[in-house]
């Protein structure tokens, strides 16, 4: 056993051509998941509509967290994967390892309260999702996402309970005679293993796959919706026309599954093999070797970097504020008026008194209300807040532009 010990500790080295690749690489990662997450942040803060969005609440901390793993763990894991060398001593290596699983598993827990907040305001209605979602609700659960983590981090790490057993095997791979080489080397016993990955990893996949899976039947059953209102609203002399607003639905049925599978493929992509790894390799004697390990939690770290355009990027109203900010308060970009079209009505005037005698909503108009419907089952994936009917979004149906009645 010491000698298979000895033989995995010394192979763990890259050569030149590797470590440039990986310097490259690497630096790319850090580079887009800071300047990603200070974009999302400074988007919500500056755009007052963003600050309205419960969902944003829950993204920005999201923000939060990947900005500090891509300042405060990855630049001294690349330093010491680079070099092959771990130079800051072992208090600090306690330090950032106890940072490492506290901001990845705060990272997680967010998503899987995003995913928590879109159910809620996708699949209950308006009035269930205001009881449910209260600030104080919102503010508990995102303390809990900060919190929870210093339980299999700080506190067990610094403490030393994730190396009972296995310290003389986590000293042998310390250090490599060699190479005179020191390494920051975080390995976990079995209890530990399990407990951090459940409640890192497992518990919210878990949450996140049934959130989304009733998201997407939802959607679905909207889609169905929006073909029976479609059907009711065509003119009989044009149903033999080509269904151009079935298109639109498909289409929006479809890029919202495409949206539901990136998530979670992403997720699952980047985190999947690191987590089963952690629950496996104690009970294999810890034989997995070290550059199949890092280029997990490598793979782990990327998330912290696609967040933002899985959650933010794709979201119409941050890319609005993103092309403010950049092209420096840019009027183009501006936020556009949320009244919409008027249709049109007939008048008459009864003693002085002007009244709407009828008002009529033409064909165009039905499919109009209708595509929105189907628009806003993509929407609500991103603007998960059901704070407006599609009369506030598109203008009063009933609102007529007669001149009379618009001067009132």
């Amino acid at each position: 056993m010491e000698e298979l010990d000895v033989n995995v500790s010394s192979s763990e080295g890259f050569g030149v051509a590797e470590k440039i690749v990986l310097l490259t690489f690497i630096s790319a990662v850090i580079l887009m998941a800071i300047l990603g997450n200070l974009l999302v942040m400074v988007a919500v803060c500056r755009d007052r509509q963003l600050r309205k969005i419960k969902t944003n609440y829950f993204i920005v901390s999201l923000a939060f967290a990947d900005l500090l793993v891509s300042v405060l763990v990855m630049p001294f894991g690349a330093i010491e994967l680079v070099q092959d060398n771990w130079i800051y001593g072992e208090m600090f290596c306690l330090v950032r390892t106890s940072l490492d699983v506290l901001l990845t598993t705060a990272s997680i827990l967010h998503l899987c309260c995003i995913s928590l907040d879109r159910y809620y305001a996708i699949c209950c209605q308006p009035l269930v999702y205001r009881n449910k979602m209260t600030p104080l609700r919102i503010a508990v659960m995102l303390g809990g996402c900060w919190v929870i983590p210093t339980f299999i981090s700080f506190l067990p790490i610094m403490q030393g309970w994730n190396s009972i057993g296995i310290i003389d095997l986590i000293q042998q791979r310390q250090f490599n005679k060699a190479s005179n080489s020191t390494y920051c080397i975080f390995m976990v016993n079995k209890p530990y293993a399990i407990t951090c990955s459940v409640v890192a990893f497992y518990f919210p996949f878990l949450l996140m796959v049934l959130a989304y899976y009733r998201i997407y039947v939802t959607a679905r059953e909207h889609a169905r919706q929006i073909r029976v209102l479609q059907r009711a609203g065509t003119p009989a002399d044009s149903r033999h026309q080509p269904d151009q607003h079935s298109t639109h639905r498909m289409k929006t049925e479809t890029k919202a599954a495409k949206t539901l599978c990136i998530i979670m493929g992403c997720f699952c992509l980047c985190w999947a093999p690191f987590f089963v790894t952690n629950i496996v390799d104690p009970f294999i004697n810890y034989t997995v070797p070290g550059k199949l390990w890092t280029a997990f939690l490598w793979l782990g770290y990327i998330n912290s970097g696609l967040n933002p355009f899985l959650y933010a990027f794709l979201n119409k109203s941050f890319r609005r504020a993103f092309l403010i900010i950049l092209c420096c308060g840019d009027e183009r970009y501006r936020r556009p008026s949320i009244l919409g079209q008027t249709v049109p009505c007939s008048t008459t005037t009864i003693n002085g008194s002007t009244h709407v005698l009828r008002v009529r909503a033409t064909a165009k108009y039905v499919f109009q209300k209708t595509a929105l419907h189907s628009e806003r089952i993509h929407l609500l994936l991103w603007r998960a807040e059901p704070t407006r009917t599609e009369e506030e979004m598109t203008g009063d149906p009933l609102r007529c532009n007669h001149p009379q009645l618009a001067r009132r």
